[in-house]
């Protein structure tokens, strides 16, 4: 975002921050403030006042955003704004139209806007998004390497503030092939607000990566779920367990492999899918994610 000043960021996934509601009146006031900046004559109504006024039911939200996009976009001179949106998976659709795209988001763009949406794993048929305009995907997975440098990189920078104890205690929890950054973020973190000065905490899970991990499973969970479904965590929660295929579940829990199937599918963004072969295979997406599970999987079927 240093690099490109004209760059609009919105978390959609900070408590508070998932409605729609929240969105519109937040992106619309900075796509305000950017058409003020390229242009004497700003929209009317403005996002300021229709916040003042009683802002915003989902028809006018939609209207004014798409309105500013478009009059931005007439706008620019040989520039491009991006519009990024992070946490796509944490957006709360019952707050919306059926069948609406995920915070009523436009399906096609004007020139010179671009949309950047990260998102945990999906899938494909329940993104959320009816999208008429050219797309591509990228996979961090598929760039471990890359992952772990910048991973390396941020915790290069935060140690640097650290006592020698609390690098080696640091060093102790993040391991150097460590690839998740929301858990190293949210250990050293941990480590800087005195969290793992006590030694009881020095294996605990932090505060704020234990409620991003509840969130986790309060989804994995759903409406509630079956002994089926309880068997195959208990098998992914095993110490040490390998990614395994649903043929493979399904012959040690001793169910259909057609149910085992359908329960990984639905617990996708919480797995990491490897191929070998023609066979796929899963596993938790994180150690300290399955290391939190154990517990549950460890409650009798109800």
């Amino acid at each position: 975002m240093r690099q490109n000043p004209h760059t609009i960021y919105y978390n959609a996934q900070m408590s508070g921050k998932n409605r729609v509601e929240a969105f519109f009146p937040e992106v619309c006031t900075q796509l305000n403030l950017l058409l003020e900046n390229l242009s004497s004559t700003p929209p009317q109504p403005s996002p300021q006042t229709m916040t003042e006024t009683g802002f915003i039911n989902a028809n006018e939200g939609s209207w004014l955003f798409s309105t500013l996009l478009q009059q931005v976009s007439e706008n620019l001179p040989d520039q491009k704004i991006i519009i990024v949106i992070d946490g796509l998976d944490g957006i709360d659709i019952n707050s919306q139209a059926v069948g609406t795209n995920l915070f009523y988001l436009p399906r096609y763009l004007p020139d010179q806007i671009y949309f950047i949406f990260a998102r945990r794993p999906y899938q494909k048929s329940h993104s959320g998004l009816l999208i008429e305009a050219p797309s591509q995907i990228l996979d961090l997975a598929d760039y471990p390497v890359e992952n772990r440098e910048d991973i390396k990189a941020y915790i290069r920078k935060k140690r640097t503030a650290e006592t020698q104890s609390s690098q080696r205690n640091i060093i102790e929890l993040i391991n150097e092939n460590e690839d998740n950054f929301m858990y190293v973020q949210q250990v050293l973190n941990a480590f800087a607000e005195g969290f793992y000065d006590q030694p009881e905490n020095i294996n605990s899970i932090p505060p704020d990566l234990e409620t991003y991990y509840q969130q986790h499973w309060q989804k994995m969970q759903g409406d509630g779920l079956s002994d089926v479904a309880m068997d195959i965590l208990r098998v992914l929660t095993a110490e040490e367990t390998q990614p395994m295929s649903t043929v493979a579940i399904s012959q040690i829990i001793k169910a259909d492999v057609f149910d085992v199937a359908e329960i990984m599918e639905t617990w996708l963004e919480f797995l990491q899918e490897t191929r070998e072969g023609k066979e796929t295979k899963y596993k938790l997406y994180h150690h300290s994610f399955r290391l939190y599970l154990h517990d549950y999987s460890t409650l009798p079927n109800s």
